[in-house]
């Protein structure tokens, strides 16, 4: 591979850390905000030259995604196919009826399995609303979720309520379920805990995928 300037090393390290840690890369505006550079045709230049000399690649899943070819890691030169994971991306999940919505995906997406922390079992759905905004889950972003029947208290979950599933951070108390959002204009779903059902947590939440613009 070509030698990387620094400020494309900078670009590049950037990335990766976005990616380690938040599960997803950041957008363009995020790069410029960290460089310094006003417009987004100067992120695009740095992008490019990393396409270039082999360190980056855009994947296409409907929207562009940035993907370092080897994390930082000298003995990956090229990335192997056993890394990646093809997710499907379920749409609207009524009540019980996740299986076939997984069975019948509306799309999928290869995501490496280092984003996804070894969770297994796996599926993207779609969100919808503004809910969860605080927590850096955005309208239209693509959550991974581990399917499972439990989960700790307060992590991200997603769960059905009613014929709809909903991604909020989960709170059992001993007489109730608090479906808490990340959005301080919105209010908490609360269900008693006679009318809850284990069968109602669809997963945990433990990745995302983001459009860039």
């Amino acid at each position: 591979m070509q030698k990387l300037t620094e400020r494309q090393e900078m670009v590049l390290k950037y990335i990766e850390s976005s990616i380690v840690e938040r599960g997803y890369p950041p957008t363009l505006r995020e790069i410029g905000n960290f460089m310094g550079i006003r417009s987004t045709n100067g992120v695009n230049d740095h992008l490019r030259a990393l396409e270039r000399k082999g360190y980056l690649t855009r994947e296409d899943m409907k929207s562009r995604a940035l993907r370092p070819t080897r994390m930082s890691s000298p003995a990956a030169d090229e990335e192997s196919p056993d890394n990646l994971v093809e997710i499907p991306i379920v749409g609207r999940v009524a009540a019980g009826h996740l299986t076939e919505a997984i069975e019948q995906p509306e799309d999928t997406v290869k995501v490496d399995r280092m984003l996804l922390g070894g969770a297994q079992d796996v599926f993207g759905l779609r969100v919808s609303g503004e809910s969860m905004i605080n927590a850096g889950i955005n309208d239209g972003d693509f959550v991974f979720v581990q399917k499972q029947l439990h989960a700790n208290r307060g992590e991200i979950i997603v769960a059905l309520v009613g014929e709809e599933a909903t991604c909020k951070y989960y709170y059992p108390e001993s007489d109730r379920v608090r479906l808490v959002p990340a959005n301080d204009n919105m209010t908490d779903i609360i269900v008693n805990m006679d009318d809850w059902r284990s069968t109602q947590i669809l997963g945990v939440v433990v990745g995302l995928y983001r459009r860039l613009h």
